[in-house]
């Protein structure tokens, strides 16, 4: 008779890590496709290929696995950017980031279609640095002066999701969002564009 031994603690820890990491992979698709108040925690659960409850365990429910999706963007969203130093180049790395990560770019569509994002200081407080970011550019002739930051920033944003938002007009246009080679491509249109804000 074999004796069946418990994991060892290591082995328990690696394998909870991969648990939260699959349901917060699946919880930015579930969100992503039917936003907060339609999204079930029994279809997140199945994405992820575990048990529902531990989604209450490691979580404390489905709001706490939503703001955990939104805390682990915001925690690697620096990395999106750190080696990007002119505005084009800003802008073309995160439309490189929607179209890696599609899924994410669909739930903040859904959070502003829906309107169910509660109050966020926290992205308060981001958008904010955005904006003296946008306006210290301006400064040193990156944006023209008759430019608004903030308009420009609000366009923007929208320019480097517009791929994974509006998929059917880019078809229409003729181009392929889902080609290996439009990342880039549409990334270099992004630098060149944004350039021409400084004219």
């Amino acid at each position: 008779m074999t004796v069946r031994r418990a994991p060892a603690p290591d082995a328990r820890q690696r394998d909870a890590e991969r648990s939260k990491q699959a349901l917060l992979d699946a919880a930015v698709a579930e969100f992503g496709a039917h936003g907060f108040g339609g999204a079930r925690v029994t279809e997140i659960a199945a994405r992820a290929g575990v048990n529902k409850q531990l989604i209450s365990y490691y979580f404390g429910g489905k709001q706490g696995l939503y703001d955990a999706v939104t805390d682990r963007w915001r925690d690697n969203e620096p990395a999106v950017t750190q080696d990007a130093t002119t505005l084009g180049e800003v802008v073309a790395a995160y439309a490189r980031e929607t179209l890696a990560a599609p899924d994410l770019a669909r739930l903040l569509v859904r959070q502003g279609i829906d309107q169910d994002e509660p109050d966020d200081p926290a992205r308060d407080t981001r958008f904010q640095a955005v904006l003296a970011d946008f306006r210290h550019r301006q400064e040193t002739g990156e944006l023209a002066a008759d430019l608004d930051p903030a308009h420009v920033a609000l366009a923007l944003f929208a320019l480097s999701a517009a791929p994974v938002t509006f998929p059917q007009i880019a078809r229409s246009l003729g181009l392929d969002p889902d080609a290996p080679t439009f990342a880039d491509q549409y990334a270099e249109q992004l630098i060149r564009l944004v350039a021409r804000l400084a004219e």
